[in-house]
């Protein structure tokens, strides 16, 4: 009989969440430094630089990858031999361990989670309570997985209950361009297939906990269904060309990773839930000896590689601009911003169009300024704000028309691609949306100079602040003419990759 002690389950998941915060897993690492090798769109590639960047002064700094430090979710395999020491239930210990790492003084993590999630949605504050799964096996330990799971890519999971003749290929190629850019590709692809509706989700939740092995798989050739299918969705994923962030390339997906289970004769449930860039999970063992302890990666295992702006660089001032300055910039170029900045999320836009609705005066005064979709981590030190990267932006897409007609913005700044209707307004309103690149928040914040609150100060997090930057990458996604990289760029690329392929055979 092992003896597990309460406050080893704590300590493990708390020291567990620390570390997945600031340490990519190397197997990631070394696959996007692949892809960023074999990359041919300059776009793409200097997203990817961005990310591995990002990723070292991370795992220097012991500070956030990305802002959005995720929803927690725990798979606990508990030996059957197993006894627990202490006076709380596990899912009280692994919540006690989520509040503990969340609120770390040394490396404070964004609390997202809100309670009453069709109601108040009041922050929990401490980002309890995490998602936990259960099994229990032979043994005498227990077995800890531990991730982090960004909302943005959360929100791209998709589920369909197929007729069992249907094509799971032909499924999946229809939905990956659906999810657009919001996961911030590029990443995995969790595919459950099976079993319940339930079931299939959980399958393809778990599997993404799998290394990166997919050339080995390549190499070794395929001994199942599920990996035959592996090899067929990375080889036709890829061929989409929606490339890292959705600019276009040649690489969108990392790996696939495909999970079955039995199912009933009627149904063929399948799911697929996307890991981001800022992927985050590890694993423990607690076997009665203590805490377990988490080896840190090698800093030697990051590429040497340094994120340059390029000769057709534009820089410019944010307290200098007005409407007509913005019409010559066009879609696909990199632009460095300097001055202040504004910042807002779903609440405060909320907040804004319900006060103009009320005829209300807003407290921030709009007019030619830029707004940048953002919820940053509290600073630490002498930080003036912590990781700050942006968050999806179609979230803010029903709110875009009436705050470009009615407070006088001129420009946005967010996560990936824009829908039609907020495509229209920005060109109706001869407006433009910047990209800023997802999974790169501490490289960014390293942009931002001073932060203050400015307005709504009791939405935390998302607050307006005012930043000040510093030569801000971002590139132009949207330009006053309504021309969106994010359609022009996978298209290109989709048809480079047709035209190679033919040209190979």
């Amino acid at each position: 009989m092992t003896v597990i002690r309460q406050q080893d389950l704590i300590q493990g998941v708390a020291d567990a969440l620390q570390f997945i915060s600031y340490y990519h897993p190397v197997d990631f690492i070394k696959a996007v430094d692949e892809a960023y090798q074999r990359e041919e769109s300059q776009a793409a590639k200097d997203a990817m630089a961005q990310i591995l960047v990002n990723s070292r002064m991370c795992a220097m700094g012991h500070r956030p990858i990305c802002q959005d430090t995720g929803i927690v979710t725990v798979f606990l395999k508990v030996g059957m031999n197993v006894q627990w020491q202490g006076e709380m239930n596990v899912t009280d210990m692994v919540n006690e361990g989520v509040r503990q790492a969340y609120m770390h003084p040394d490396n404070i993590l964004r609390a997202s989670i809100l309670d009453d999630p069709d109601g108040a949605r009041k922050n929990t504050s401490d980002n309890t309570p995490a998602v936990i799964h259960y099994e229990i096996v032979a043994g005498d330990n227990v077995e800890v997985y531990v991730a982090a799971k960004g909302g943005g890519s959360e929100a791209k999971a998709k589920f369909a209950m197929l007729n069992p003749s249907d094509s799971v290929v032909e499924w999946v190629l229809e939905q990956v361009p659906k999810m657009g850019a919001g996961w911030c590709p590029p990443g995995m692809l969790g595919i459950g297939i099976g079993g319940t509706a339930e079931k299939a989700m959980l399958l393809a939740k778990e599997v993404l906990l799998d290394p990166i092995d997919i050339h080995e798989l390549e190499a070794r050739g395929a001994e199942s269904r599920s990996e035959e299918l592996r090899l067929e969705l990375m080889k036709k994923v890829n061929a989409l060309g929606i490339g890292a962030q959705g600019l276009g390339g040649l690489t969108t997906v990392l790996d696939v990773k495909v999970k079955d289970y039995p199912t009933h004769a009627a149904n063929k449930a399948i799911a697929m839930i996307p890991n981001c860039a800022a992927t985050r999970h590890t694993h423990f063992t607690l076997d009665g000896t203590g805490p377990a302890e988490l080896t840190p990666p090698n800093l030697d295992d990051w590429p040497d590689i340094a994120w340059e702006v390029g000769d057709s660089v534009r820089r410019v001032n944010l307290d200098e601009l007005t409407a007509e300055s913005i019409q010559e910039w066009r879609s696909g170029e990199t632009v460095l911003l300097s001055g202040k900045l504004l910042t807002g999320r779903d609440a405060a836009h909320k907040k804004i169009t319900d006060m103009l609705a009320n005829g209300e005066s807003l407290p921030v005064d709009f007019t030619n300024r830029f707004i940048y979709y953002v919820g940053p981590v509290d600073p630490v030190d002498d930080e003036v704000v912590g990781p700050a990267g942006p968050t999806t932006a179609t979230r803010m897409d029903k709110f875009t028309r009436t705050m470009l007609e009615q407070t006088g913005l001129i420009g946005m700044v967010g996560k990936a691609e824009r829908g039609d209707a907020a495509i229209d307004a920005i060109r109706d309103s001869k407006a433009v949306y910047l990209m800023a690149v997802g999974g790169a928040a501490y490289l960014v914040s390293k942009a931002i100079t001073a932060a203050k609150v400015v307005a709504f100060p009791e939405l935390g997090m998302e607050a307006i602040y005012e930043f000040e930057v510093v030569d801000m990458p971002v590139t132009v996604a949207v330009d006053s003419e309504g021309d969106s990289v994010h359609r022009s760029g996978p298209a290109q690329w989709q048809a480079i990759i047709e035209k190679h392929a033919v040209d190979v055979v």
